[in-house]
């Protein structure tokens, strides 16, 4: 699966499909640039439903479901949205039929929610959904496939939370060498992690630490974006302006972040010399990366760069909502103590 920009890359990609499953179809779906996913489990018994939890990604839509963070409750989404999205999972399970679990993923797009895909089944998501609203959703849900209704377990729908769970996947990067990092449509995580805390910043954080990226809390951090994430990457590079961070950056990146008054600092590229980015990054100049991918070349300074990083063990960002997620983190765990405590200390806080 991919996301295909214009006509050589459709060209390219068809041809290579064919040349491995050459007697397959290939599905074309229109793809909604810039949206935001939510994806909701529920359980039905075929006339009552329950939604177990909505939530939010931390990446746009086009980033596999499994590979994006999660943050439930939602953290942005209004009550006409949430209703909207209930509205419609209740529907959809009642004309599925649905007995047991289903896991809905929707898209939202100016204010309009569109249904990307429903699945009436168990998801991947519903340990860490039983986890943060402390019920056993897959023991319910087993139960009702076995004859029993939703009345007869007096559960109620645990939308608002006071604390915050933050899901988080686990990539495999540093054992498969030649894998470029860039999350993408297709699935490319190995397990994931929770962190859960009264803050979005802290629970995001631990999640964080937890899948093994410890980000800093001061140093460089080099920025490099694609021109579509230009007008974007401003808001990221203040908040590490506000940390004390230094910032350097190639000349693209360098010049839109200069023109924004932000104090940066001109590197140079792979090909235009030495000491570049390279020399930076292996020599431990360099204690945070942020480089979304252009998608044109494979192998290009993009690929060199996040593989350096990996190789080095520098914490990398590859996307603009997990870059300002980063930085919400970072900065919640410089200003607010860490909460320490069992998971069942929050469950007994839940009304």
């Amino acid at each position: 699966m991919e996301i295909i920009y214009d006509q050589q890359s459709l060209i390219k990609y068809i041809n290579k499909a064919i040349e491995i499953f050459p007697n397959s179809q290939i599905l074309i779906d229109k793809y909604i640039e810039e949206a935001q996913e939510v994806e909701v489990d529920a359980i039905s018994d075929g006339k009552d439903v329950i939604i177990a939890g909505i939530m939010e990604h931390i990446e746009e839509a086009g980033v596999h479901s499994g590979d994006s963070a999660c943050v439930l409750p939602t953290i942005s989404l209004d009550s006409k949205i949430i209703n909207k999205i209930r509205e419609y999972t209740i529907k959809i399970s009642k004309l599925l039929g649905v007995i047991g679990l289903i896991n809905i993923q929707y898209l939202i797009k100016n204010n309009t929610v569109y249904v990307l895909e429903a699945n009436p089944r168990a998801s991947r998501t519903i340990p860490f959904v039983s986890k943060a609203t402390g019920t056993p959703w897959a023991k319910i849900a087993t139960k009702i496939i076995l004859g029993k209704k939703l009345k007869d377990f007096n559960i109620k729908e645990r939308i608002n939370l006071e604390h915050i769970s933050v899901k988080e996947a686990v990539f495999p990067f540093t054992k498969l060498k030649d894998v470029d990092p860039v999350l993408t449509p297709e699935m490319k995580s190995t397990g994931e992690v929770m962190g859960i805390d009264y803050n979005f910043g802290l629970a995001y954080n631990k999640a964080e630490i937890s899948a093994g990226n410890n980000f800093p809390l001061k140093g460089t951090a080099f920025i490099s974006v694609k021109s579509s994430d230009k007008t974007k990457i401003n808001e990221v590079a203040k908040q590490l302006v506000e940390m004390k961070f230094n910032i350097i950056s190639t000349q693209g990146t360098y010049n839109t972040l200069k023109k924004s008054g932000i104090k940066v600092k001109m590197i140079k590229k792979i090909n235009e010399g030495r000491p570049n980015i390279i020399d930076l990054l292996i020599n431990g100049k360099v204690d945070l990366v942020i480089n979304t991918p252009s998608g044109r070349k494979s192998k290009g300074d993009g690929y060199e760069i996040r593989r350096t990083a990996i190789r080095n063990n520098i914490p990398y960002v590859t996307t603009i909502p997990a870059a300002l997620a980063t930085v919400i983190g970072m900065k919640s765990i410089r200003e607010n103590d860490i909460t320490i405590k069992h998971l069942q200390s929050y469950h007994k806080s839940i009304k």
